[in-house]
Protein backbone atom coordinates (compact mmCIF):
# COMPACT_ATOMS: atom_id res chain seq x y z
CA UNK A 1 0.00 0.00 0.00
CA UNK A 2 2.93 2.61 0.64
CA UNK A 3 4.49 1.70 -2.54
CA UNK A 4 1.33 2.41 -4.66
CA UNK A 5 1.00 5.79 -2.46
CA UNK A 6 4.27 6.74 -3.45
CA UNK A 7 4.15 5.90 -7.11
CA UNK A 8 0.93 8.35 -6.94
CA UNK A 9 2.51 10.73 -5.21
CA UNK A 10 5.90 10.43 -7.68
CA UNK A 11 3.22 10.63 -10.58
CA UNK A 12 1.16 13.98 -9.54
CA UNK A 13 4.64 15.70 -8.23
CA UNK A 14 6.14 15.12 -12.20
CA UNK A 15 2.83 16.31 -13.58
CA UNK A 16 3.15 19.22 -11.81
CA UNK A 17 7.25 20.24 -12.42
CA UNK A 18 5.85 19.47 -15.98
CA UNK A 19 3.02 21.61 -15.78
CA UNK A 20 4.82 24.48 -14.15
CA UNK A 21 8.03 24.18 -17.03
CA UNK A 22 5.24 24.40 -19.85
CA UNK A 23 3.72 27.77 -18.37
CA UNK A 24 7.35 28.97 -17.76
CA UNK A 25 8.21 28.21 -21.22
CA UNK A 26 4.35 29.40 -22.55
CA UNK A 27 5.56 32.84 -20.71
CA UNK A 28 8.86 33.02 -22.18
CA UNK A 29 7.91 32.89 -25.29
CA UNK A 30 5.26 35.49 -24.87
CA UNK A 31 8.04 37.60 -23.39
CA UNK A 32 10.22 37.19 -26.35
CA UNK A 33 7.31 38.28 -28.90
CA UNK A 34 6.60 41.06 -26.54
CA UNK A 35 10.25 42.28 -26.28
CA UNK A 36 11.28 41.51 -29.87
CA UNK A 37 8.39 43.67 -31.22
CA UNK A 38 9.56 46.41 -28.53
CA UNK A 39 13.78 46.23 -29.60
CA UNK A 40 13.34 45.55 -33.16
CA UNK A 41 10.04 47.50 -34.39
CA UNK A 42 9.62 50.36 -32.04
CA UNK A 43 12.89 50.94 -30.85
CA UNK A 44 15.00 50.01 -33.70
CA UNK A 45 17.58 48.46 -31.97
CA UNK A 46 19.41 46.94 -34.77
CA UNK A 47 22.30 45.63 -32.39
CA UNK A 48 19.51 43.25 -30.71
CA UNK A 49 18.28 41.41 -33.72
CA UNK A 50 20.42 38.57 -32.64
CA UNK A 51 18.69 37.78 -28.88
CA UNK A 52 15.42 37.69 -30.73
CA UNK A 53 16.15 35.79 -34.14
CA UNK A 54 17.90 32.98 -34.92
CA UNK A 55 20.35 33.26 -38.17
CA UNK A 56 18.53 31.96 -40.48
CA UNK A 57 15.38 34.12 -38.89
CA UNK A 58 12.42 34.35 -42.00
CA UNK A 59 8.83 36.46 -41.66
CA UNK A 60 6.61 36.14 -44.22
CA UNK A 61 5.25 39.77 -44.06
CA UNK A 62 1.94 39.87 -45.91
CA UNK A 63 3.09 38.23 -49.04
CA UNK A 64 6.93 39.40 -48.95
CA UNK A 65 9.89 37.41 -47.82
CA UNK A 66 12.29 39.20 -45.59
CA UNK A 67 15.06 37.67 -43.76
CA UNK A 68 17.32 39.34 -41.59
CA UNK A 69 19.25 41.85 -44.41
CA UNK A 70 15.97 42.81 -45.67
CA UNK A 71 15.30 43.77 -42.03
CA UNK A 72 18.39 45.51 -41.54
CA UNK A 73 17.62 47.64 -44.64
CA UNK A 74 14.23 48.30 -43.10
CA UNK A 75 15.53 49.43 -39.62
CA UNK A 76 18.42 51.36 -41.66
CA UNK A 77 15.36 53.21 -43.40
CA UNK A 78 13.53 53.71 -39.93
CA UNK A 79 16.62 55.30 -38.46
CA UNK A 80 16.99 57.55 -41.04
CA UNK A 81 13.95 58.85 -40.85
CA UNK A 82 12.94 62.44 -38.82
CA UNK A 83 10.39 62.64 -36.76
CA UNK A 84 9.43 58.81 -36.50
CA UNK A 85 6.09 57.88 -34.76
CA UNK A 86 6.00 56.14 -31.63
CA UNK A 87 4.85 52.82 -32.05
CA UNK A 88 3.28 51.03 -29.66
CA UNK A 89 2.44 47.44 -29.82
CA UNK A 90 -0.34 45.23 -27.88
CA UNK A 91 -0.69 41.09 -28.19
CA UNK A 92 -3.70 39.05 -28.00
CA UNK A 93 -2.14 35.51 -27.48
CA UNK A 94 -4.62 32.94 -29.11
CA UNK A 95 -2.61 29.51 -28.62
CA UNK A 96 0.94 28.74 -27.82
CA UNK A 97 2.03 24.83 -28.23
CA UNK A 98 5.39 23.00 -27.02
CA UNK A 99 6.96 20.38 -28.33
CA UNK A 100 10.43 19.91 -26.85
CA UNK A 101 12.91 22.44 -28.14
CA UNK A 102 10.35 23.87 -30.39
CA UNK A 103 7.28 26.17 -30.50
CA UNK A 104 4.52 27.82 -32.56
CA UNK A 105 2.61 30.80 -31.25
CA UNK A 106 -0.51 32.59 -32.69
CA UNK A 107 -1.42 35.91 -31.76
CA UNK A 108 -3.25 39.23 -32.78
CA UNK A 109 -0.93 42.06 -33.05
CA UNK A 110 -1.85 45.64 -32.96
CA UNK A 111 0.58 48.46 -33.58
CA UNK A 112 -0.81 52.12 -32.49
CA UNK A 113 1.12 54.88 -33.74
CA UNK A 114 1.37 58.39 -32.12
CA UNK A 115 3.12 61.67 -32.29
CA UNK A 116 3.01 64.85 -30.40
CA UNK A 117 0.61 62.85 -28.28
CA UNK A 118 -1.29 62.24 -30.78
CA UNK A 119 -2.64 58.85 -32.22
CA UNK A 120 -1.74 59.27 -36.35
CA UNK A 121 -3.21 55.52 -36.75
CA UNK A 122 -3.23 51.86 -35.93
CA UNK A 123 -2.71 48.37 -37.51
CA UNK A 124 -3.49 44.79 -36.54
CA UNK A 125 -2.24 41.84 -37.85
CA UNK A 126 -2.90 38.17 -37.16
CA UNK A 127 0.21 36.19 -36.76
CA UNK A 128 2.26 33.20 -36.01
CA UNK A 129 5.86 32.54 -34.85
CA UNK A 130 7.83 29.05 -34.78
CA UNK A 131 10.83 29.49 -31.89
CA UNK A 132 13.45 26.74 -31.01
CA UNK A 133 15.17 26.72 -27.62
CA UNK A 134 18.69 27.53 -27.92
CA UNK A 135 21.70 27.37 -25.75
CA UNK A 136 21.05 31.57 -24.93
CA UNK A 137 17.08 30.87 -24.73
CA UNK A 138 13.82 30.77 -27.01
CA UNK A 139 14.85 32.59 -30.48
CA UNK A 140 11.91 33.28 -33.32
CA UNK A 141 13.27 31.30 -36.69
CA UNK A 142 10.06 32.29 -38.01
CA UNK A 143 7.10 34.79 -38.17
CA UNK A 144 4.03 34.62 -40.75
CA UNK A 145 2.12 37.70 -40.29
CA UNK A 146 -0.83 39.05 -42.25
CA UNK A 147 -2.81 42.19 -42.28
CA UNK A 148 -6.25 42.62 -40.93
CA UNK A 149 -8.38 44.41 -42.45
CA UNK A 150 -10.28 47.21 -40.58
CA UNK A 151 -14.21 46.01 -41.45
CA UNK A 152 -12.80 42.41 -39.93
CA UNK A 153 -11.24 44.02 -36.55
CA UNK A 154 -14.14 45.98 -36.12
CA UNK A 155 -16.95 42.47 -36.08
Amino acid sequence: MKTTISLIFMFFSLITVAQTATEKDEELLKQLIVDSFQDILSDNKKEKLGDYYTGDFVLLENGEVWDLEVIKGYMAQAAAMDNLPVRINSFSFIDIKIYGDAAWLAYHNTARYEMDEQVLGRMTWLESANAVRTATGWKLELLHSTIVAMEEEEE
